[in-house]
């Protein structure tokens, strides 16, 4: 667990680093403020009392993302090839069976750095904002908070959606659950559960993730309509609304933008051999 110390040092050099190299760095907020005690996820480098260096360990499943920051006035000094270096050795010992390095679209050092690894490009992450539309009558689908019983139709919609073993959604489930922040919810259709989406919200913005439709229940505009749904609940709490799409899904991507999602920043990753 982080202190709260800690989690503003990260801040502050977040705001150093994306204020001198013009981007907008993914460092999950959500996962940092609510770490497992007992796993080395995060690296810290201090000089004379400030924190210069900072790099995490996000696990999704199977899969580790590593993203990190150097301030720009310690750069180009072998920092944080020492720091991805123990966070790739960490994350192996970890047992992921996937590790990505994940840098912001417009980041030139990052794309120069990483150029400078063994790892290769493997996908691209669009960054997307509702920027207004007209929304579908939803008055057929409704959001009720997750239950435990739910927990294997979450674990269930894991493994279809998302391609994990079942073994690594039931690890993943437990890990989620473990944080309080977040509004867990199933999707019901007719008052039948339909899938899950997870509402993220800090500081006046509402992130959407792991949203998933039933396969049997899928091609029935229950997707479309579930946005609705959040869409109302968060502008009436005056929250902008915030989610992220790989580039390749087309399908979920033509989704979001019929909704009013528009892209405004893209992620990139790499895969790590």
């Amino acid at each position: 667990m982080l202190n709260e110390n800690q989690l503003s040092e990260i801040k502050k050099l977040q705001e150093v680093c994306e204020t001198f190299d013009g981007i907008e760095l993914k460092l999950n907020w959500d996962m940092l403020r609510k770490r497992e005690t007992g796993l080395k996820q995060d690296f810290f480098l201090y000089e004379h009392g400030e924190l210069i260096a900072f790099a995490a360990i996000y696990g999704f499943g199977n899969k580790a993302e590593i993203c990190g920051m150097v301030d720009p006035a310690y750069r180009r000094r072998g920092i944080f090839s020492q720091m991805l270096g123990d966070a790739i050795n960490e994350a192996r010992k970890l047992e992921y069976q996937k590790i990505l390095l994940n840098a912001p679209a417009k980041s030139d050092s990052a794309r120069m750095f990483i150029e400078g690894t063994s790892a290769v490009f493997l996908i691209a992450e669009y960054q997307m904002k509702w920027e207004g539309g007209t929304l579908l009558d939803s008055s057929d689908v409704s959001l009720r908070p997750s239950r435990d019983e739910d927990f294997d139709l979450e674990v269930q919609l894991d493994v279809d959606c998302f391609g994990y073993k079942r073994s690594e959604a039931e690890r993943y489930r437990k890990q989620l659950n473990a944080d309080h922040q977040s509004a867990y919810c199933i999707i019901e259709h007719k008052g039948t559960a339909a899938g899950k989406v997870r509402i993220w919200e800090e500081d006046g913005e509402a992130w959407i993730y792991g949203f998933a439709v039933t396969p049997k229940e899928q091609g029935k505009g229950i997707g479309r309509k579930t946005l609705a749904v959040i869409i109302r609940e968060q502008t009436q709490k005056q929250n902008k609304i915030y989610l992220e799409v790989e580039a390749e899904n087309t399908y979920a991507l033509k989704l979001y933008e019929t909704c009013g999602f528009k892209t405004y920043d893209a992620q990139d990753y790499y895969l790590v051999h």
